[in-house]
């Protein structure tokens, strides 16, 4: 999930709370080129207010319109968008995409709010689960999550994998990091920075959450999910090493420091004397952190950073790009 699709269930929460019925849409599969990928959400009240995206702007008019000329009153229904050449054409969806998307109308009912409470609370406690909805009765519960494709249909079933928002975890405060942060940012991550010195205080980004402390103490704390990437960018041993040390024993899909190929072994060599740590876990640290792009300014290294970051998470090789 992407730290928009988190909004999307704290504002459904909060008007669920307040009495609002209510669409969730999640887009369930693409065809050609779309914005937005499966899993991503969208929520709307009968007023035209609405929070997330489906589509970066036009399919949202077309689902607004809907709602106000009455229509989409099932409790769960697919709708698609894109299918003939005019339709593709007046929604400007790229390279002849499709998309396909659960809507759901719900009222604000004790079973519809303890749902979007339980996915909340799995979100923020870090669980993976499966949201399982019969399109014929608009039942649906949360079993847990065997892996697999983050949407399926099948006949009148739909199935909606659900886990933490990616999550970038800066340990400390630098140049790259902060460019580390916009980017991240931008592409939809959750950041967080910590950073124990007194003269980094006030310096995160916007949207960034910061913690005066030390990101040993922040990562070993539980912090760290399996959607959760660590990125060590500061050159101060005193800070990083200690990530780096905690990091491991976490299931952050994603932990790098940066450095030089002369600097990163003298590091592997301080993690395995100083940190007792394992060949396996030296092995799970990216670094040199980052795509080789050539990166000299500190813009550059943090794109190269960001890049390598959603590169694992995507699954790619190296050698696949």
């Amino acid at each position: 999930m992407r730290q928009l699709d988190l909004q999307v269930l704290d504002t459904a929460l909060q008007w669920g709370l307040e009495g609002h019925a209510l669409w969730l849409c999640t887009v369930l599969s693409t065809y050609g080129s779309a914005p937005r990928a499966p899993g991503a959400m969208l929520v709307a009240r009968a007023d035209g207010q609405f929070v997330g995206s489906l589509s970066g702007g036009c399919v949202e008019e077309a689902f607004l319109e809907a709602l106000a000329g009455g229509e989409l009153r099932a409790p769960a229904q697919i709708v698609r968008y894109g299918e003939s050449d005019d339709e593709r054409q007046r929604l400007r969806l790229p390279c002849g995409g499709i998309l396909q998307v659960l809507v759901e109308h719900r009222t604000a009912d004790e079973a519809w709010i303890d749902h979007l409470r339980d996915l909340h609370d799995a979100l923020l406690g870090q669980r993976r689960l499966v949201r399982d909805l019969d399109l014929t009765s608009g039942a649906f519960r949360l079993v847990p999550d065997q892996g697999g494709e983050v949407t399926q249909v099948q006949a009148e079933h739909v199935r909606v994998r659900i886990g933490p928002a990616l999550r970038l975890v800066l340990a400390g405060l630098s140049p790259v990091a902060e460019y580390c942060a916009s980017f991240a940012r931008a592409i939809g991550c959750e950041v967080i920075a910590c950073d124990p010195r007194e003269e980094m205080n006030g310096r995160a980004p916007d949207g960034v959450r910061f913690h005066p402390q030390m990101p040993s103490e922040f990562i070993a704390a539980g912090h760290c999910h399996e959607a959760t990437a660590v990125v060590a960018l500061t050159h101060d041993p005193r800070i990083d090493d200690l990530a780096l040390m905690e990091a491991v024993r976490t299931p952050a899909f994603y932990i790098g420091a940066m450095g030089s190929l002369q600097t990163s072994t003298r590091r592997a060599e301080r993690l395995a004397r100083i940190g007792g740590l394992s060949e396996e876990q030296i092995a799970r640290i990216h670094m040199p952190i980052g795509l080789d792009l050539g990166s000299k300014t500190p813009a550059e290294i943090a794109l190269s950073v960001v890049a390598d970051v959603l590169r694992v998470y995507h699954g790619k090789a190296r050698d696949e790009l």
